[in-house]
């Protein structure tokens, strides 16, 4: 059974590599990528079946490379492994997860019994596992903002990536009414209005404090709106075909 490590540091890397020895006693090749790109070229190359994926790496992070493996190989297993807990992760793997595929995901502060079932579940189980420990996160973090829809979600990442409404209904298949809701309900949803020791009469534009808010409560985050704006320049390269 052949594995990939897509991991950049080499403390980690050293970690993982003993982890997936100890767990996956049936892995005869353990490859490894330092980068996204470099991830996607050797699962290609060597038909890897299980990849275990860091999320934050320099050259291109965990969930584009997740989503060009899984568009060539929809059944490679895939758990992610990272320091993070944010919304924001989550939310990229769900919408590019394949259906006849299984995915976890573990925080890198794991034990090591955890990694190690990890391991076991999902690159040789095919189960889909997320570490208990994000959801308890996620949990402390829903406490101090609703959750938002999908619908909510994906205007808010169109919102952030300064798109008006008319150009966010056109993308997202909606009316302009819908989108306009749907920034009301993300509005107060996120506490948009809310401004510890602000006077009234300040004026506050309201789209840039959704997004400000939505950074802080890590319901979006760096990776996400740089996998949201190669997206955004695909989708607009179609609408220019004639």
């Amino acid at each position: 059974m052949k594995i990939l490590l897509v991991e950049d540091d080499q403390f980690h890397l050293s970690y993982l590599r003993e982890a997936v020895r100890q767990a996956v006693p049936e892995a005869d090749e353990i490859l490894h990528a330092v980068n996204g790109i470099e991830g996607e070229e050797k699962a290609r190359r060597h038909d890897v079946p299980a990849v275990v994926m860091d999320l934050q790496m320099k050259e291109r992070n965990g969930i584009d490379a997740a989503r060009t493996i899984w568009a060539e190989r929809p059944k490679t297993r895939i758990l992610f492994w990272s320091n993070y807990s944010d919304e924001a992760y989550l939310r990229g793997i769900a919408r590019i997860v394949p259906a006849e595929s299984s995915y976890g995901y573990v925080l890198k502060t794991a034990t090591q019994e955890r990694l190690h079932l990890a391991l076991r579940a999902v690159l040789v189980e095919a189960q889909i596992v997320v570490d208990r420990e994000i959801h308890s996160v996620q949990q402390r973090q829903t406490r101090t903002h609703d959750t938002l829809t999908d619908s909510e979600y994906a205007v808010l990442i169109d919102m952030s990536l300064g798109l008006s409404d008319k150009w966010i209904a056109k993308r997202q298949g909606m009316s302009l009414r819908t989108v306009q809701n749907r920034l009301l309900s993300l509005y107060d949803k996120l506490g948009v209005d809310s401004l510890e020791g602000a006077p009234d009469d300040l004026p506050i534009n309201k789209r840039t404090r959704a997004f400000t808010r939505a950074l802080n409560l890590r319901a979006i985050n760096a990776e996400s709106l740089e996998s949201a704006e190669r997206d955004l320049r695909k989708w607009l390269q179609r609408q220019q075909r004639p």
